[in-house]
């Protein structure tokens, strides 16, 4: 067995792909942020715990660095950080929002193989990003910055494959479904706030809880991915993608067109709350008589 950087490592399912490539002789440099949580992993055999922040080029450097006075070169780099959110683009500011996926999902993978690519390319490794199938499925409303960020993700895989081929390097995408982790709390939280703040929507999301939470409730077990990225590293000819966990629910709607898609989710709005012309919040409506509507 070789080395590992693994990234997201004290994520739910990061910690589990972890323990187990450390359980059949692997050496994994196990990045994440929380302390406690890279103590525990510290216990392991074969596990090296870094604490590093991939949205920090500086903290990717210190990484490096000590990785560098363990091995000169890697098996895998495997990014397995990413983050979530429920958030409205019409309602507060989405920007900062949109600006956290891609700084951590995008940029963060990016930054990271940068770094890294010298080694990984001395070991004649590999490099696994794992997207989502937010990064292939069709959109969904109130996910627009994780659906822009995963689909950004896999265009860069896409494209640092067709570069590194010339080099030899494989680079494989993961793509799994809804799984029950932090992120699934992390939808939920925004949806509470979303539902708590919201102007336009104030009929249409209480109601859409059902809808919500069906989607993700379509979970598959842990072990299904942690043996998929086991395959994605291990496997001598690794396949460019690997669908795990996809959600039955969503991939329905792959088969339709959008225009189809649209009037499904078109339908629902207006079974749920009032219709979006008269989804209007309060402040600032006018009257017939030209007055301001009270708050």
């Amino acid at each position: 067995m070789g080395c590992v950087l693994f990234t997201g490592a004290t994520g739910g399912l990061g910690r589990l792909c972890v323990r187990k490539l450390a359980e059949r002789g692997w050496t994994v440099f196990a990045v994440g942020t929380n302390d406690a949580r890279l103590a525990g992993l510290s216990s392991l055999a074969n596990v090296i715990p870094i604490k590093a922040d991939i949205t920090d080029p500086a903290s990717i450097e210190a990484a490096r660095a000590l990785v560098a006075s363990h091995t000169s070169s890697l098996d895998a780099i495997v990014n397995f950080a990413g983050v979530t959110s429920f958030t409205s683009m019409v309602e507060g500011d989405p920007v900062p929002a949109a600006q956290k996926l891609f700084d951590v999902n995008v940029l963060g993978t990016v930054r990271v193989n940068r770094a890294f690519f010298d080694m990984v390319l001395k070991g004649r490794g590999r490099i696994i990003n794992c997207s989502s199938e937010a990064g292939w499925m069709k959109s969904q409303p109130f996910a627009a910055p994780y659906f822009m960020s995963k689909h950004a993700l896999e265009a860069y895989s896409d494209s640092l494959r067709r570069e590194l081929i010339y080099l030899g390097v494989p680079v494989v995408k993961i793509q799994p479904g809804p799984f029950d982790t932090n992120i699934t709390d992390i939808v939920k939280g925004g949806y509470g706030k979303a539902t708590d703040d919201t102007g336009y929507y104030k009929d249409m999301l209480p109601r859409m809880r059902p809808f919500l939470e069906l989607g993700l409730k379509q979970q598959t077990g842990e072990k299904h991915l942690v043996e998929t990225v086991m395959k994605a590293i291990s496997a001598k000819r690794p396949r460019l993608s690997y669908k795990v966990g996809t959600s039955r629910l969503l991939s329905l709607l792959e088969i339709l067109p959008d225009s189809i898609v649209d009037r499904i989710y078109l339908a629902l709005f207006r079974r749920w709350g009032r219709s979006p012309k008269q989804a209007v919040p309060a402040v600032g409506r006018i009257s017939k008589q030209g007055r301001e509507s009270a708050v």
